[in-house]
């Protein structure tokens, strides 16, 4: 079948969006033309052998076996696609009264797998629906007219027409697409990267691959990752596997794969964090386009138990990111489903939002994980998307490619690659999708990938638009160290410090007479200093005795409101003689990780300790802030480990500006053109 052909097919399908305006939506018209193109298929495969498949069924009734599945399985190529109705579609339409009745009882004569994917698809609720607006006989009679047995639509052309189906419904769907549809392009650019140094493997006759996508969507990237590897070895196998969430796509995405002889039963329903429906599986690749910034508040509980309890034996050892935003629950459950090296490693493809890249500070969630996954030198590369690539966004994107067996020339280095201007614009806009990315930009990307050579973007050059750089691991390190400088008090009686006094808790505590006897002794001493803590405390003391009061609290209190930072001051030192630090001063500095200092542990429990660095930070210290101010010192106790990845930072360019002769010319010939038209306006 021709993709003319394909096309045709799907326009006539559509057609039955004619029969649905004005009760349905836009929107909604693939709530019934899915899960109603499903069913058609499945009626047509069974339909050759419905007679024996009945006479099958009600044989093992009568032997009394209650399991009659493994014998109907066997009657056609697919497994558990059978029905033990009476019905079909075209029988449906014989009895026009009770049509609503008869195919929910043809549904519920389905095998449980079927049956799954139709209530996964809510068509209960379509079938009230359209009987209600007395449409439902012309739906049916409608799918009753088109052939689509396997003999007249193979299982790779069914395929093809469906995703058909799905893009046209996604493209109505703008509001929501982006939840579950990525652009085709995008997957294909996607996928060309993950396959990339496997041309060869894959290529080799009978081979057959894992793929696992933990937010499947409607299965577009299976589906793009399976013809792919297709069209590079017809004799290749490349067996998918998935989970997704919201029931409609996921009953979408299994019908696809059950559809093009698939097995659908690898595609699970349910929460990957909260219900991993692979518990314990790997995977050769795994590729994901998660929902960028969505919150995990939901599932919380059992996501913090798993990483408090299990830690790195679990999937969210490395760390927990912010609660409004999963995208590093998405990876973190991905890398634990990676085949070990010794087994022949795997590769994953991601596509995240810029948030993952920089948010979070040294030592939190976010900044610990891309630790974990840098210090393991997993991190392959990071590529930079064009913006108004996503139906839903017009967000920047980036590809982020993670392995646990790099080639040898890419260890211990990360390739990040600018792609940004890597794009046509489209004629007419989908939602917030205004570009694409064309097939010889696609070409131009993975040629750059593969090269693994250092590029700049040159603008005026349009045959290199594709930036690349690439560094060793340690360059997204850093030190996040705090800088101290000392306190410096003098102390004063001031009335400014009797007012601040006044309206302190603690000597609102105090009674009246406390109060007033302790005011009467302090005021006589406005304008006397003392050059010390001590100082001042003894005569504080002593006032409060004369007053009657009594208490620390109260005594640290008056220390402090007649206390001033003074730079000329003495140092205040604790009772070791050591300086007390100004938190008004305190100040925190990145300094770069040493070259060569990331250490790859095959035990990722075991983490560089700080003190590790402690002559590079020294060295820092004495070189960028002792020149400045020679009494500041560093806390090493507070020095934490932090990891980004400033992607468009390492590919800004800077732009000089004009020279100003040249801008104060155009502002004279502006002032020039206004006066003249002012001239016109008043001749």
């Amino acid at each position: 079948m021709s993709d003319e052909t394909i096309k045709n097919h799907a326009a006539f399908i559509w057609s039955v969006a004619d029969l649905l305006r004005g009760d349905y939506k836009q929107s909604e018209y693939g709530r019934v033309i899915l899960p109603f193109t499903v069913l058609r298929r499945i009626d047509c495969v069974i339909d050759p052998v419905k007679a024996d498949m009945l006479a099958k069924y009600e044989s093992t009734k009568a032997a009394g076996i209650d399991n009659h599945g493994p014998v109907l399985d066997r009657l056609t190529d697919t497994q558990h696609l059978w029905n033990t109705s009476k019905y079909d579609i075209s029988k449906l339409l014989d009895d026009t009264d009770h049509i609503a009745a008869n195919l929910r009882a043809y549904i519920a004569a389905f095998s449980p797998q079927i049956r799954d994917i139709l209530e996964h698809f809510d068509l209960e609720t379509q079938i009230a629906r359209l009987d209600k607006a007395n449409l439902l006989y012309l739906v049916v009679s409608k799918f009753a007219d088109i052939d689509l047995h396997p003999d007249t639509v193979s299982n790779l052309e069914m395929g093809y027409l469906y995703e058909e189906l799905i893009r046209r419904f996604s493209e109505l769907s703008n509001e929501t697409a982006g939840e579950h549809f990525t652009p085709r392009e995008v997957i294909r650019l996607m996928v060309n990267l993950l396959f990339i140094d496997d041309d060869e493997l894959l290529a080799k006759p009978g081979i057959v691959k894992t793929m696992f996508d933990p937010a499947c969507g409607t299965g577009g990237m299976l589906s793009v990752a399976e013809d792919h590897l297709r069209q590079l070895n017809p004799q290749a196998k490349l067996e998918v596997f998935g989970q997704e969430l919201n029931p409609e796509t996921y009953a979408t995405c299994r019908s696809d794969m059950m559809l093009k002889g698939q097995n659908a039963e690898n595609i699970v329903f349910g929460n990957s964090f909260s219900e991993d429906g692979h518990d314990g599986a790997s995977f050769d690749y795994l590729l994901a386009n998660p929902p960028f910034g969505v919150e995990w508040k939901k599932v919380k509980d059992e996501v913090t138990t798993e990483h408090e309890t299990k830690g790195f034996a679990g999937r969210f050892g490395a760390g927990l990111p912010r609660i409004n935003d999963g995208s590093f629950l998405f990876l973190q459950h991905m890398i634990s489903k990676m085949k070990r090296p010794e087994d022949g490693g795997s590769r994953l493809a991601i596509v995240f939002n810029g948030s993952p890249l920089f948010t979070g500070a040294a030592g939190s969630g976010e900044s610990e994980i891309r630790r974990w996954i840098i210090e393991n030198d997993w991190l392959e590369a990071v590529v930079a998307l064009p913006d108004q690539l996503f139906y839903n966004t017009g967000i920047s994107t980036y590809f982020w490619i993670i392995t646990n067996r790099k080639s040898p020339e890419r260890k211990g280095k990360v390739q990040l690659i600018d792609a940004r201007d890597m794009f046509v614009k489209m004629r007419k806009s989908l939602g917030e999708k205004r570009k694409e990315i064309g097939r010889s930009d696609i070409d131009e990307i993975v040629r750059t990938y593969g090269d693994f050579e250092e590029r700049i973007a040159e603008p005026a050059d349009e045959s290199r638009r594709v930036g690349c750089k690439i560094f060793p691991n340690e360059a997204f390190g850093f030190l996040r160290i705090t800088i101290e400088r000392p306190l410096r008090l003098r102390w004063e009686i001031t009335a400014e410090g009797i007012g601040a006094l006044k309206a302190d808790k603690k000597f609102a505590n105090l009674d009246e007479a406390e109060q007033a006897a302790l005011l009467a002794d302090l005021e006589p001493a406005i304008g006397v200093a003392y050059p010390s803590d001590g100082d001042i405390r003894c005569e504080v003391q002593a006032s409060m005795k004369r007053a009657g009061v009594k208490g620390k609290p109260i005594e640290n209190t008056i220390v402090d409101v007649f206390a001033f930072r003074d730079p000329k001051a003495d140092i205040v030192t604790d009772r070791k003689g050591h300086a007390e630090p100004d938190s008004d001063l305190r100040d925190n500095e990145s300094v770069p990780l040493p070259s060569g200092s990331v250490r790859y542990e095959p035990d990722p429990t075991e983490r560089l300790a700080t003190d590790t660095y402690v002559d590079a930070v020294e060295d820092y210290v004495e070189a960028e802030v002792h020149p400045y101010v020679p009494d500041a010192w560093v806390a090493h106790d507070k020095t934490k480990i932090g990891y980004e990845i400033p992607l468009t930072r390492h590919f800004y360019v800077y732009t000089p500006p004009r020279p100003l002769a040249e801008i104060d010319a155009e502002i004279r010939q502006l002032e020039s053109e206004i006066q003249g038209l002012l001239a016109e306006v008043t001749s």
